[in-house]
């Protein structure tokens, strides 16, 4: 394998925007400098004027949908989109079928990502109200999280009974992460909209029945249980304003309790329920201007931590049933890092602040091994992108198995040109390099 030399590309990392050159030497990232770095003559030559390049995104919550479900998604399919968006690295959650709440099945998912994946990943065991037993054989140093339901969810995985929550805060070896809407509220709202529009509720009441009530006493609780266990805590897709105030300001890394913000979330609000109806049916729901304003607010304020997708494809024929029936959930992989620097562009944020949420931060809240920056001797996940060049989200660009988007028809004002993953170029001017799988299971440093 070649030595690689990015040449003259504006560096994003760690806070500054430069002009430099990286050299990669096979996996690894072996120079970063100002200056110019000599190099043998069969290095290959990546000009870099004009373009960016950014440390590999690293997303914490993604559905591949694999196995079980793979007439919605499978790892190759989404494993490839996450890399045409720049994603290099991801974190794949436990509602599959059968579902990955043993080590067993825990194990099998690594094996299947082992021979189908175009990033590197890892999996989260899935808690239930009585596996604490097989929660306690994860293996810190390989397995990201455990993931618990704190509201309805597939098959056994609500975890509502108090004694299990409390077991699984004080005994977990690893993070926890929660998806948090309170499923007693949720069920009382339900039968208030029933009685009011029988079984044909429209999309608009969404944020009503998965209300701001339901979000903040679950999230309240999550809380409440990692102050009183000295937990660590990862609370998942916030989606309310009042729900931050449970959360400090600061440094990732000097925090138990951290906060993730979803890319739909800080996108839409429920004016959109009107033309996009169950395209943008997520849970937690996507709720008011006030909302998504404030959550914009606690990225840039460093209450939300990190910024993930919460991936979770559908077929569009399940998506076109009516409320009840249409799950929740969409595909977001391909667009999350483009979606960001589109607010860059529009002066939301800083090109510094979106590496450091999507690149930096779930690094170092996962301590996870030598990836999520630019620096030499960390793994060579980078991504190239070109700022001057625009497109239109059309279903002909979409490499999601599910083949549909809710930013269809949106224009993105960056381009990924290319993506690394552990050095190997996997994508490149819009089409996936099949030379093999170069991906590796993460390993975090506890």
């Amino acid at each position: 394998m070649p030595k690689i030399l990015i040449k003259h590309v504006t560096i994003v990392n760690e806070g500054r925007s430069f002009t430099g050159n990286v050299l990669i030497d096979g996996a690894f990232i072996s120079k970063v400098s100002e200056n110019e770095i000599p190099v043998d003559k069969d290095t290959c030559i990546i000009q870099g004027e004009h373009k960016l390049l950014l440390p590999g995104v690293i997303d914490d919550q993604v559905h591949f949908r694999e196995p079980g479900l793979t007439h919605k998604g499978d790892i190759a399919t989404e494993s490839r989109a996450a890399v045409a968006g720049g994603v290099t690295s991801y974190m794949e959650m436990p509602n599959t079928s059968p579902q990955t709440i043993s080590i067993q099945a825990l194990e099998d998912k690594f094996e299947l990502a082992s021979t189908r994946s175009m990033a590197n990943y890892s999996f989260y065991m899935g808690a239930t109200n009585d596996n604490i037993a097989e929660i306690h054989k994860v293996d810190p140093s390989k397995t990201c999280g455990v993931k618990i339901f704190m509201g309805a969810s597939t098959g056994n995985m609500l975890v509502d009974n108090r004694q299990s929550l409390e077991k699984i805060f004080a005994e977990s070896p690893v993070l926890i992460a929660t998806h948090c809407e309170d499923e007693t509220t949720i069920r009382n709202n339900i039968v208030k909209c029933k009685h009011k529009y029988g079984e044909d509720i429209p999309m608009s009441c969404h944020p009503l029945l998965r209300s701001e009530e339901a979000c903040y006493i679950s999230s309240s609780l999550a809380v409440e249980l990692a102050h009183k266990y000295n937990s660590t805590l990862h609370v998942l897709h916030l989606s309310t304003a009042r729900e931050l105030s449970l959360f400090e300001k600061g440094p990732v890394n000097t925090k138990k309790i951290t906060a993730e913000g979803c890319i739909h979330h800080l996108w839409f609000n429920d004016t959109y329920y009107e033309s996009r109806d169950t395209l943008i049916k997520w849970n937690p729901a996507i709720k008011t201007e006030r909302d998504r304003l404030a959550l914009i607010d606690a990225v840039i304020e460093d209450k939300i931590d990190v910024i993930a997708t919460d991936h979770a494809p559908h077929t569009l024929i399940e998506k076109s049933n009516k409320y009840f029936q249409a799950p929740s959930g969409g595909p977001m992989v391909q667009h999350s890092l483009l979606a960001m620097l589109e607010f860059v562009k529009r002066g939301v944020f800083t090109i510094e602040k979106v590496v450091h949420k999507m690149c930096h931060a779930p690094a170092d809240l996962f301590r996870i091994d030598r990836r999520g920056y630019i620096r030499e001797g960390y793994y060579a996940d980078l991504v190239l992108v070109n700022p001057d060049k625009s497109f239109e989200i059309t279903i002909s660009n979409l490499l999601y198995k599910c083949h549909w988007s809710p930013l269809e028809g949106e224009i993105m004002h960056n381009k990924i040109d290319i993506t690394f993953v552990n050095g190997n170029i996997v994508y490149q001017h819009g089409e996936i390099v099949e030379n093999g799988l170069h991906s590796m299971p993460l390993r975090f440093v506890r």
